[in-house]
């Protein structure tokens, strides 16, 4: 039999160990008190079978009554508390208060007969006993006061059973079982047997509150929360394992989140459709942010932030009046992670002020961006204006502009068109802008050379060349201050060097080949096209045969030859705006040229 004790206290200590181990500070005190008394009162059985006469029995008799009586009021404590029974502090006090006066008279034992009438000191079974006890009216009440305990702890756990849906279950199982086994072997045990029952009760006690530790990180919700460093003021939590059974959650987080209220501790939530799309899909998210470090594609935009700080949603009441934000994380044990926690805030102030802004930010950028529109239309107008006036200056080339400016675009058009050249959307729409303005340096001419009818002499021929060089100067002063510094570039280049030639024979610098900005070399094409099928008072408007194969003629000479494709695909259209223009533009001023006047390219004329 003594090996029966040892082995049991030997047992005891591995549990205790094992729980000092799992030890975590926000553990109910109350289940740490029932690891201290098991092995005290295994260890008082021990002493008792090893004691030599009555004096030592007696005294480990009333070790072994400490953990009789106050083993069974700390475990009434722990499920009051791990089924979130609420009991006043007062009355948990008369409760130890009692049990404390109950056991008193144990101590008298081997003095007074008010416990013990009668005992003696036996041996049996290799051990040593209390034997042929007659009991005092104190026992009696003892054991009834025992009794009471354990019909409060049964009582409690069919009332959480029943009515608790915060309290798990499996909790709740493995808290009934220890409290029948002990009350069993403690009342019933020796009418059955000689052999003590009672202390290998402890033993199973032990072992399954060791199980219900290993869960209470988990489901002592408020534990968790404090794990997780973010339980503050209003905040909500929900907490959840890693196979997504629920395992509770705060009065915030069932206002934030109603479909809550009803769902019971453990219930596994992807079986429930009102929270696939909520906080099934949450999880999720997190789940696969954390595991891929992105968030999955297919919600991004539903994303309410994930600003390199914890992932979080947006979500409102039933009635509309609150936004909550919904903060995903890990649920945390100490240092390990144990499942995930939802946590809740409610945010309603800020979201209102953030739309706030947005809806002002709105209305301010809307409006900008009509008063821009209005400023760029204006500026448009300005610098077209401008290149009219120029144009008005020189009647004999009435719709160069316009005309010169749609055979830009036709161009810049089919360019657009070619994959395996790089041109951007942007620098298109600038070169069609800026064709207009390619003479805007014309104003800085003598009227006694632009109005100049025929053909120019070499001297009038170097001033009016001037005009490239005018112009750039001219745009530059005006749209140096312009935000776009990429239209000013296109702009100026335009106007500056629109008269080069490929072969570098041109003016105002004599650059060559690509040294010749593209836009300057787009312009050249529409320019001196329009020169040729356009009437002048030097000569008569062209056949647009004619003027195409000098076009094509000048390719790799005085044009580009990497735009003659753009050219070639643009001529059907180009011909028939033409067709259509010219019987309306060109009507200036004739002079009827001679038989023997030979078409003049624009450099050796007022173009």
């Amino acid at each position: 039999m003594l090996i029966y004790y040892e082995i049991l206290l030997g047992l005891s200590i591995f549990l205790a160990i094992v729980y000092a181990y799992m030890w975590h500070k926000h553990f109910d005190v109350n289940i740490t008190m029932i690891f201290v008394l098991c092995p005290i009162s295994l260890l008082a059985y021990v002493a008792q079978a090893k004691s030599e006469n009555l004096e030592e029995a007696i005294l480990a008799n009333k070790f072994i009554y400490i953990a009789g009586c106050f083993t069974i009021l700390f475990i009434m404590l722990t499920i009051l508390d791990l089924c979130h029974l609420r009991v006043p502090r007062f009355i948990r006090a008369v409760f130890v208060s009692i049990t404390l006066l109950f056991y008193l008279p144990v101590l008298t034992i081997g003095r007074y007969e008010i416990f013990y009438k009668k005992v003696d000191f036996v041996k049996s079974h290799g051990i040593s006993i209390l034997g042929n006890k007659e009991y005092g009216i104190m026992h009696t009440v003892l054991y009834a006061w025992i009794f009471v305990l354990f019909f409060c702890c049964l009582s409690a756990l069919i009332y959480s059973h029943i009515k608790k849906n915060d309290v798990s279950h499996k909790i709740i199982y493995l808290l009934f079982l220890p409290v029948l086994i002990s009350m069993l072997a403690f009342f019933i045990g020796r009418r059955i047997t000689e052999v003590e029952l009672l202390p290998a009760t402890y033993i199973i006690a032990e072992i399954f509150y060791l199980l219900i530790v290993f869960r209470l990180g988990l489901y002592n919700i408020d534990d968790s929360g404090l794990d997780s460093l973010l339980l503050k003021g209003e905040t909500g939590f929900a907490s959840f394992d890693f196979k997504m059974r629920y395992l509770g959650g705060n009065e915030t987080a069932r206002e934030a989140l109603p479909m809550l209220k009803d769902l019971h501790v453990e219930r596994v939530i992807t079986q429930i459709p009102e929270l696939q799309d909520n906080v099934v899909r949450w999880i999720q998210t997190f789940k696969y942010k954390e595991e891929n470090g992105r968030l999955p594609t297919d919600i991004v935009d539903e994303i309410h932030g994930d600003d390199g700080e914890d992932l979080h949603f947006h979500i409102k009441n039933t009635d509309g009046s609150k936004t909550y934000r919904v903060e995903v994380n890990y649920l945390y044990d100490g240092r390990k992670k144990r499942g995930y926690q939802l946590f809740i805030t409610d945010d309603t102030a800020d979201v209102q002020y953030m739309e706030f802004q947005e809806k002002f930010a709105t209305v301010l950028r809307d409006s900008v961006d009509q008063k821009t529109e209005r400023i760029r239309q204006m500026n448009d107008h300005l610098l077209i204006s401008m290149a009219m006036l120029v144009e008005s200056r020189d009647p004999f080339t009435g719709g160069h502009i316009r005309r010169t400016s749609e055979g830009v675009r036709l161009l810049v058009q089919e360019m657009k068109k070619d994959p395996n050249i790089r041109v951007s959307e942007k620098f298109c729409n600038h070169v069609s802008k800026a064709a207009p303005m390619h003479d805007i340096g014309k104003i800085a001419i003598p009227d006694d050379i632009l109005l100049f009818q025929g053909r120019y002499s070499e001297e009038q021929y170097a001033i009016m060349k001037g005009h490239s060089a005018e112009g750039a100067k001219v745009l530059w002063k005006i749209l140096k201050d312009m935000d776009d510094k990429d239209f000013l570039k296109v702009t100026v280049n335009v106007a500056h060097y629109h008269h080069e030639r490929w072969d570098g024979k041109g003016y105002p610098e004599g650059l060559s080949g690509e040294a010749i900005p593209l836009e300057a070399r787009i312009m050249a094409i529409a320019d001196v096209y329009d020169a040729l099928v356009s009437k002048r008072v030097y000569k008569n408007k062209m056949p647009p045969e004619k003027a195409n194969a000098i076009i094509l003629e000048g390719m790799g000479t005085q044009f580009d030859p990497g735009l003659q494709k753009y050219y070639e695909a643009a001529r059907p259209a180009l011909e028939a705006y033409y067709a259509a223009q010219l019987g309306e533009d060109a009507t200036q001023v004739e002079k009827a040229p001679s038989d023997t006047e030979t078409p003049v390219l624009p450099e050796q004329s007022k173009e």
